[in-house]
């Protein structure tokens, strides 16, 4: 059980593994006024690095659960690093279906509400681990233009049109899954910049380093297409952003 390695390979320069820079992460967490020992699990956690700035900067405790064993091990190195690994653990695993054995403060799926099935199951399964009165973060991809046709929404590596929704839709969703937007923090054109232009200079000295590996086409091929389809496409179309939830 693991993540495909491009992903791996692809974000192996990144410590934050969605469009939000350090600065964002780290306005994100003060912008939700919890006292310090809340309690976090956070699902899909990747590198850790929500969870672990949290937890030296606001006194966060909690829980990571992550599929890939590359980002898990970075994920424990960095609490190490950080001086907290007596507060947060990161556990290697599936967090589809991955309930906590207390209830949390604050649960968080940032950027992977397939664990889900969609936004809706995530929401759910958030929701299993939570205290009442707890706060939910979800991170969601949006339209901040709806795309004129299936090929650009391809291009926005959406199935089609239809998997996203419009900012104003977006928040609507939330609301008829019974739950309040409480607060947000959105990508900008720069973060995104930095999220996806960071990767192509990751799969270059990947390659450099390993021509002769049995993932080099697909991943040549992704850095000779990547950077224009981004251009034309994703930075045109499509916005990200964390939401804060609480039930109704």
């Amino acid at each position: 059980m693991d993540l495909p390695r491009i992903f791996t390979i692809r974000e192996s320069g990144h410590r934050i593994h969605n469009p939000l820079t350090a600065v964002k992460l780290a306005s994100l967490g003060e912008s939700l006024r919890l006292a310090p020992g809340t309690r976090m699990l956070d699902l899909a956690s990747g590198s850790g690095e929500m969870l672990c700035t949290w937890a030296r900067d606001l006194g966060f405790t909690g829980t990571g659960v992550d599929i890939s064993t590359v980002f898990t091990e970075q994920a424990r190195a960095r609490a190490v690093e950080l001086g907290v690994a007596d507060r947060v653990a990161f556990l290697h695993g599936d967090a589809a279906g991955h309930v906590a054995d207390e209830p949390v403060d604050l649960a968080t799926c940032v950027g992977a509400t397939w664990i889900g099935d969609g936004l809706a199951g995530t929401v759910e399964l958030l929701d299993r681990s939570l205290r009442p009165g707890g706060l939910m973060l979800i991170g969601e991809p949006y339209w901040r233009r709806t795309p004129p046709d299936e090929r650009t929404a391809k291009d926005c590596h959406a199935t089609a049109v239809a998997d996203f929704l419009e900012l104003p839709d977006l928040i609507g969703r939330f609301q008829g899954l019974g739950y309040d937007v409480v607060e947000m923090t959105l990508a900008d054109q720069d973060s995104w910049d930095r999220y996806a232009a960071a990767q192509w200079l990751s799969m270059r000295r990947w390659l450099d380093a390993n021509p002769d590996d049995d993932m080099a086409p697909e991943v040549r091929e992704e850095l000779t297409d990547e950077p224009a389809r981004y251009a034309r496409a994703t930075r045109e179309h499509l916005g990200w952003g964390v939401f804060a939830l609480m039930k109704r």
